[in-house]
């Protein structure tokens, strides 16, 4: 039986692992996490464990883990289908009876994932041979040593522009399959493929599924980096890179970038709750996926201006999803590679440790703006920050932030809070005027 990612998604996110879990095994509170005697093999001394703000559960002793979907499947010998049902039934969600088509598609799916599956073992392989020397010298280049490579899949495509597909037609595999899959190009100019004379870099889902690829050029080619297209398999704004790892971190946190080689220069130096978008900007799909994993996020964009404005586009929608977020500082340095190629991981973790709440960062950043030596300027940057803060709808957290933001500023609190008042004052007489006002016929002449 076949189902969407959506109708799955919405199922596991109806459905507290802890709830479900202590409806069959005894669990308690031991800090962070629930912990129970497993029910999968025999033991004295508890050693299964549940981690609500991960909603994943692990055993210790057996191994055995995963999402409330696979509890219920190891527990009960279920399916997939089977848990998938019964979990909807106790959320009281119906689920879409299952056209040909999605059947077809679905299909079509597991074919395109088996050809991923392959392609990313045809490209680790040529990275290794003679023709790959080129590309494994730009891994070495980047300080990446072979288990690093090993342990991402990295891989090369040739310089030769239908190899992949001459090899794919090797497997069985037909055109109209192999151009659904977004590796192999195919019109009316003839056949190629999409990538050739790149490092390929695997893209793996959660459920350990290379679900598309990025390569990126040797030289000075352009586009640098080229990503697999939608496809029945990938869909870049539902997916991150590194998430197949980050989602077995022990740290309550992820550390969210802007490329693939700042994820891996971060696995490597043990920050493995890294994870970034795919060549686009975070989405609020990717946050929802964020948000079954943890609660908290640094932000470890680059320290140019396009780092700086992803930043602010990422904030909003990562707090709409309750996640508390921090921005960390890369200065000196652009970003997360450099930085830990010059000074470190000891440093890049003090740096961690200091990252700034998001709205302070704000201010910070906002602050660049106004030559603070002028009163005029001053004023007005204060006024800025005035409004940002008035836009806080509980007063609790308006009073904090304007505490905070004054002691950050150095200015006088109660100077700071009449002024954050005055623009509450002034949008609640706004919109009273508004109602207020006599309403005008558009007839009249």
């Amino acid at each position: 039986m076949y189902y969407s990612n959506e109708i799955i998604d919405e199922v596991r996110s109806a459905n507290d692992i802890v709830d479900v879990v202590s409806s069959y095994v005894k669990i308690q509170k031991k800090g962070a996490n629930y912990m129970g005697l497993c029910p999968f093999h025999a033991e004295k001394s508890p050693s299964f464990s549940v981690s609500p703000s991960k909603q994943l559960f692990h055993c210790f002793g057996c191994g055995v883990g995963g999402d409330v979907i696979a509890f219920i499947r190891q527990y009960e010998n279920y399916s997939f289908t089977e848990a998938l049902t019964l979990l909807a039934k106790r959320a009281n969600i119906e689920l879409p009876q299952v056209s040909d088509n999605d059947r077809a598609k679905n299909d079509e799916k597991n074919i395109i994932l088996e050809i991923n599956k392959t392609a990313a073992k045809y490209f680790y392989e040529n990275l290794l041979s003679k023709e790959g020397e080129i590309g494994l010298k730009y891994f070495k280049d980047r300080g990446l040593e072979s288990r690093h490579i090993t342990h991402f899949g990295l891989g090369f495509a040739k310089k030769t522009s239908n190899d992949l597909y001459q090899y794919l037609k090797g497997m069985g595999y037909g055109d109209d399959i192999l151009k659904k899959s977004g590796l192999i190009n195919i019109d009316e100019k003839g056949v190629r493929d999409r990538f050739w004379n790149r490092v390929m870099f695997p893209i793996i889902d959660a459920n350990a599924r290379v679900i598309g690829f990025g390569g990126r050029v040797l030289g000075d080619g352009l586009p640098k980096y080229v990503n697999s297209p939608e496809t029945l398999a990938f869909d870049k704004s539902r997916n991150l890179y590194g998430l197949n790892f980050a989602k077995r971190t022990r740290r309550d946190f992820f550390l969210i970038c802007e490329g693939y080689m700042d994820v891996i220069a971060l696995h490597k130096a043990g920050f493995e709750n890294s994870v970034a978008s795919l060549g686009t900007a975070l989405t609020a799909l990717h946050v929802k996926l964020i948000g079954r994993y943890t609660k908290k996020v640094i932000l470890t964009y680059d320290s140019d201006n396009a780092g700086i404005n992803a930043a602010k586009r990422a904030i909003p929608l990562l707090k709409e999803e309750n996640i508390n977020v921090k921005v960390l500082s890369m200065a000196p340095y652009k970003d997360p590679d450099e930085f830990i190629k010059n000074l470190g991981s000891e440093e890049f973790q003090k740096r961690i440790d200091n990252a700034d709440n998001a709205f302070l960062w704000e201010v910070e950043t906002l602050k660049r703006n106004y030559n603070l030596n002028e009163p005029d300027e001053r004023t007005n940057f204060y006024r800025e920050v005035a409004r940002m803060l008035s836009q806080f709808g509980e007063k609790l957290e308006r009073e904090n932030y304007t505490h905070a933001v004054a002691k950050r500023l150095m200015i006088e609190y109660k100077a700071l809070f009449d002024m954050v008042n005055s623009f509450g004052n002034f949008t609640k007489n706004k919109k009273e005027i508004a109602i207020a006002a006599p309403r005008t016929s558009k007839n009249k002449i």
